[in-house]
């Protein structure tokens, strides 16, 4: 079968395209049934009432990121009080929660609100298609094992597939791997029936996932060393937020939920100023605080004293000092150079030192992939959102209709999916009493173009390229503050000279709105 593309006149294929049924409609597309996604179908219900919306999930469950990750340890590396929903308070005693608690969390959620029946698994997208004439968008996916080709339309498509491709993780080849004997795992693939029990681990990394692994691994490992080519900023806080936890006991539930997240963001927020205006000093602090967690005699200076300025990277956090204390108690240690070579048993560093392994953990990374890989075209013209700049923070320049989902890198990713939900909703209803069909961004030539994040992780540094830019001035600018965001995204203009608003074609019959099917009802208030 061939799947047709839309053209700002007709069908590419009109033959191709009498063959196969009409494409279903709805009033908004979602991609991605993970918290973002479920995040936009509850503010949708709530706030445009009556609208029509089906979410595609390429995967064949709810959750996203916590669904796909499996390894031991799993966790949030943000307090749960800001990475849960504003609409949905956080109850469980531990703020710095597990995985499958957050899964649990998410899909609780969809249950509650009715969202799970909007959603089609097993749906990849490939590509989307604005027409203009007929003001709408045409998506292309595949559906199943099979990968039958389907099409939908929507009047506005909303992108929350995250920013990391499901598919493969950033691996790097090590010299003579080959020749290594034992097991080799990446942690976004962790087999379910992996038995490390007693066993000589190797856990190469030293970010977020690794500081996870480590403590977790040591448990019933007989040794895990976790390899870096260099240190990380580490910081410990307590898994129970305990203000929380007594304002929960005394105050109603929304209520205190409402106090511990403002207490937490402007925590994060009064932080992370102090990092980027005093780097020095934040610097000392941090290291000082692994100081006293491991003792004098600890070689700090090698092992948790980055070269890089706090927050230049993210900040990982392990919950009750859990990777510390499995330092000093000798399950666990930190080695840091670089690999030489692999041999039967175990591996070479470039210093001579030769460390045994029966399972090399290889948490190197992950492989971006901005808006997973799928082709866009306006009016029958390919284009690479990568050469466009970020209309605040959600939106690209002259994309009509489209926004997408990015969280903070220095808070947690749901405040910032929140405002953008509750801001797509501002502006469909907008839209709706104007009678507006089109929304566009309209790119200022004289803004200066910068980067889309400022950030050294290595993950980031080895996407650049494909990335949007953003500007050196409002509303392109990207701002990595959820008070300004909320300012800006909430109460803030939506007619500010940038966004350019248009009505559809005056007597086109394709803008007639077809009807769902009967297994894509309309939403309800939530």
């Amino acid at each position: 079968m061939t799947v047709s593309r839309m053209t700002p006149e007709a069908p590419a294929d009109a033959s191709a395209d009498s063959a196969q049924p009409p494409p279903e409609h709805h009033d908004v597309l979602i991609v991605g049934a993970g918290l973002s996604g479920i995040g936009a179908a509850y503010h949708l219900q709530k706030r445009c009432p009556g609208r029509s919306y089906v979410i595609l999930e390429g995967r064949e469950a709810l959750g996203g990121t916590w669904d796909l990750f499996r390894y031991p340890g799993i966790r949030s590396d943000s307090d749960m009080h800001t990475l849960g929903y504003s609409f949905r308070p956080w109850t469980e005693a531990k703020a710095i929660a597990d995985g499958p608690s957050i899964l649990r969390y998410v899909r609780d959620t969809a249950r509650e609100h009715d969202i799970e029946r909007h959603v089609r698994f097993g749906h990849r997208v490939l590509r989307v298609s604005w027409c203009s004439r007929q003001a709408r968008w045409t998506v292309e996916a595949e559906r199943g094992a099979d990968k039958t080709p389907v099409r939908f339309t929507c009047d506005f498509l909303l992108m929350c597939s995250g920013y990391y491709d499901y598919a493969q993780g950033h691996r790097p080849e090590f010299p003579h791997e080959a020749d290594f004997r034992g097991t080799f795992v990446h942690p976004q693939f962790w087999p379910e029936h992996l038995d490390y029990a007693n066993k000589r681990v190797v856990v190469i990394g030293s970010g977020a996932t690794a500081v996870t692994l480590v403590p977790e691994l040591a448990r019933t490992a007989a040794h895990v060393t976790m390899l870096q080519r260099s240190p990380t900023y580490v910081v410990s806080r307590p898994a129970e937020d305990r203000l929380a936890n007594a304002l929960r006991r005394v105050l109603p539930e929304r209520l205190a939920y409402a106090l511990t997240r403002w207490k937490n963001v402007l925590s994060s927020m009064f932080w992370f100023r102090v990092a980027r205006g005093m780097p020095q000093r934040a610097k000392a602090h941090l290291i000082e605080g692994v100081r006293e967690q491991l003792g004098a005699d600890y070689d700090v200076a090698t092992h948790f004293t980055p070269r890089y300025a706090p927050w230049d990277q993210r900040v990982c956090l392990v919950p009750d000092a859990d990777l510390f204390q499995v330092l000093k108690e000798g399950r666990a240690s930190v080695v840091t150079d670089e690999i030489d070579t692999f041999t039967e048993h175990g591996l070479t560093l470039r210093s001579g030192q030769r460390l045994e392994a029966d399972i090399v953990v290889t948490a190197t990374g992950l492989r971006v992939q901005f808006l997973s890989n799928v082709e866009f075209r306006i009016d029958g013209e390919r284009r690479e959102l990568s050469r466009s700049l970020c209309y605040k923070g959600m939106m690209f320049s002259d994309v009509p209709n489209f926004a997408f989902v990015f969280g903070y890198t220095n808070a947690s990713w749901t405040l910032k999916s929140d405002l953008t939900s509750e801001y797509v909703c501002r502006l469909l209803n907008h839209m709706k009493r104007r009678g507006h069909a089109i929304c566009t961004p309209r790119r200022d030539p004289a803004v200066e173009e910068r980067p889309f994040l400022d950030f050294s992780s290595g993950y980031v540094q080895r996407a650049a390229h494909l990335l949007p830019k953003q500007g050196a001035r409002r509303p392109w600018r990207l701002h990595q503050n959820y008070a300004l965001d909320l300012l800006t995204l909430r109460f803030g203009a939506l007619d500010d000279g940038t966004l350019v608003f248009s009505r559809a074609a005056a007597s086109d019959p394709a803008r007639e709105p077809s009807t769902p099917t009967s297994d894509a009802p309309r939403p309800r208030a939530a």
